[in-house]
C-alpha cells in the first residue's frame, strides 16, 4: 500500500481525479469532496464473509475489497474495462480490456475488443483482440471449465445484407446491423473454436419472398428481424439492435443465457453442438424469458423484465441453486425502479415448455421487498446470491454494493470511492442519474476460495 498523497490537477477541458480511503499502489489519493462516495457504509452480522472484486468503469483498475472496505490487492491496467472482470480459483485476473478502435464499432455503449488473463502480479498470462470492422468484443465473458472462454460480440451486417434476411428498410436508418454472437475462445490454442450467431435464427413476416418468411408468433424459438422496441430503448432501428450485456454458463445443462437488453428478454441456447450445428435448427432459442410481445406471443402487461442485466444462474450450493437471477433494471417511462428477480423455467425432462405460445416460467422479485425502499438504475448494474442465502446487489449507475438478507435487511453497504472524471465521462443523461464512480457489477469471493490460499491479505 501506498501512503496517502494529494495531487489536483484542474483545468477547463479536463479533470482527473482518484478518490480513496487508502489508494493501492500507483494510484494517486485526494480528500474527499463531501459529496463523493464513502466506501465502507455498513457492515453488520450475517454478511457473507469474502472479499469483492469490481473495477471502476472510469478507471484503469480492478479492486478486491475486504468486508471493512480495504483494498487488499488491487491490478492496474492500460485499459478501461470493457466491462466484467473475474477473480480464477489459481489467483489470476480474467477481464475484458477496452481497446482504443477506429472501427465502425467506435461509439458503440459497452465496446471492449480485449480479453486477457493476468496472474496475481498483473503479469499478462494471454491476451486477446477481438476488435475490427466485421466484429467487436463488448460487455461480459464467461469462463468455461475446460479453461475456454465465452465473449459476447457484434457482428457487423450491411443493409443489403439486412434487407435480404428479411429485415424492413424502414428500420435501417443506420443502414447497417450489428446483431449479437456468442463467441468461444481457447487460449492455449489461441483460436475460436465455437461460435452461436443470432443472425442464423431469424424470422420475419415482411416480405414473404424470403426463405425465412414466416409467422413470427408460432415460432418463439426464432428471432424476429424486425423487432424493435416500443419503449424509448433506443433509436426504432439502432444498428445495435439485440444489445446482449451478460453471458453465462451452466456446465450441468451445457447451455448458455444470455441477456438482451433491448429485447427486454433473457434467451437461453444449446452449447452441445459444433458450430455448423449451432447454425441450423439446434440453434434455435430453447428457452426465452421476459418480454412476449418481442415473439408477438403477448402485449405489454405480459412483460416480466425490462431492459434488464446480468442473467446468470445461481451456483451450486447456494440457495436457489439452478434458479435465473436476473437485475430487472426498469424503464423511466413504464416501470422505473430496479429489482432482483429470480426465474424458474418449467421443463418436462430436458426440454423447455411453451404454453400459451410462449416458454412457460415463474418468477419473483427479491429485492426491494418494500415499495420505499425501490431504487432506479436504469442501465449496468448487476445481482449475486450468496452461500449463506444473501444477495449481493450492485446500483451500478451509482457505484453503490449492498448485501441484502431474504428479509430484505443491509448488512453490508459499499460506495465505490475510486474514480476518474475526464472530458468524456457522463454525469447524467437525459431521463436518469450516472455517476462518475459507476461500476458495472461486482463478485463476492469466499475467504475459503482458493485463489486466496497462503496469501496474506
Amino acid at each position: 500500500m501506498a501512503g496517502r498523497r494529494v495531487r489536483a490537477f484542474i483545468a477547463l477541458v479536463l479533470v482527473v481525479a482518484f478518490v480513496s480511503v487508502a489508494a493501492p499502489a500507483g494510484l494517486v489519493a485526494q480528500e474527499a469532496d463531501p459529496g463523493w462516495p464513502r466506501g465502507l457504509v455498513t457492515n453488520k452480522s450475517g454478511a457473507f464473509d469474502g472479499y469483492t472484486l469490481y473495477s471502476p468503469l472510469t478507471q484503469e483498475a480492478t479492486y478486491l475489497v475486504d468486508m471493512n472496505g480495504e483494498v487488499v490487492h488491487s491490478w492496474v491496467h492500460d485499459t478501461q474495462p470493457g466491462l466484467s472482470e473475474y477473480l480464477l480459483e489459481d489467483g489470476s485476473l480474467l477481464r475484458t480490456g477496452r481497446v482504443r478502435t477506429e472501427t465502425r464499432f467506435r461509439n458503440a455503449q459497452g465496446w471492449g475488443g480485449r480479453i486477457e488473463q493476468l496472474d496475481w502480479q498483473g503479469n499478462v498470462v494471454w491476451r486477446f483482440e477481438y476488435a475490427n470492422d466485421d466484429h467487436l468484443q463488448h460487455h461480459d465473458i464467461e469462463r468455461l471449465p475446460n479453461g475456454n472462454v465465452l465473449m459476447l460480440a457484434w457482428e457487423h451486417r450491411s443493409e443489403r445484407e439486412a434487407i435480404a434476411a428479411g429485415r424492413d428498410p424502414e428500420l435501417l436508418p443506420q443502414g447497417e446491423l450489428w446483431p449479437d454472437t456468442v463467441v468461444e475462445y481457447d487460449p492455449r490454442a489461441n483460436e475460436i473454436v465455437w461460435e452461436w450467431s443470432v443472425w442464423d435464427h431469424l424470422v420475419q413476416d415482411h416480405d414473404e419472398s424470403k426463405a425465412n418468411y414466416g409467422d413470427v408468433a408460432a415460432h418463439p424459438e426464432k428471432v424476429d428481424v424486425n423487432y424493435s422496441p416500443a419503449q424509448a430503448l433506443q433509436t426504432p432501428g439502432e444498428a445495435d439492435w439485440n444489445h446482449a450485456n451478460s453471458v453465462a454458463y451452466n456446465a450441468e445443462l451445457d447451455q448458455i443465457v444470455i441477456s438482451l437488453r433491448s429485447f427486454s428478454e433473457i434467451w437461453i441456447i444449446d452449447h452441445d453442438t459444433t458450430i455448423e450445428e449451432a447454425r441450423g435448427p439446434a440453434g434455435d432459442l430453447l428457452f426465452r424469458f421476459g418480454n412476449p410481445a418481442a415473439h408477438r406471443a403477448g402485449d405489454a402487461d405480459d412483460q416480466k423484465l425490462f431492459a434488464q442485466h446480468d442473467a446468470e444462474w445461481i451456483e451450486d450450493g447456494s440457495p436457489g441453486e439452478g434458479r435465473i437471477l436476473v437485475f430487472n433494471n426498469g424503464l423511466s417511462d413504464v416501470r422505473p425502479y430496479s429489482s432482483v428477480d429470480e426465474i424458474v423455467p418449467e421443463r418436462d425432462g430436458d426440454e423447455y415448455v411453451i404454453a400459451e405460445g410462449t416458454f412457460a416460467a415463474k418468477s419473483r422479485s427479491v429485492h426491494p421487498k418494500r415499495k420505499k425502499d425501490r431504487v432506479f438504475a436504469a442501465i449496468i448494474s448487476g445481482s449475486q446470491r450468496l452461500p449463506n442465502g444473501n444477495t449481493l446487489v450492485v446500483y451500478g449507475t451509482y457505484g453503490r454494493i449492498l448485501e441484502i438478507t431474504p428479509k430484505g435487511r443491509v448488512v453490508w453497504e459499499y460506495e465505490v470511492p475510486y474514480f476518474s472524471v475526464r472530458p468524456q465521462t457522463p454525469m447524467g443523461n437525459l431521463d436518469f442519474e450516472i455517476k462518475p464512480w459507476r461500476t458495472f457489477k461486482a463478485e463476492r469471493y469466499a475467504k475459503s476460495y482458493p485463489a486466496f490460499d497462503g496469501r496474506d491479505l
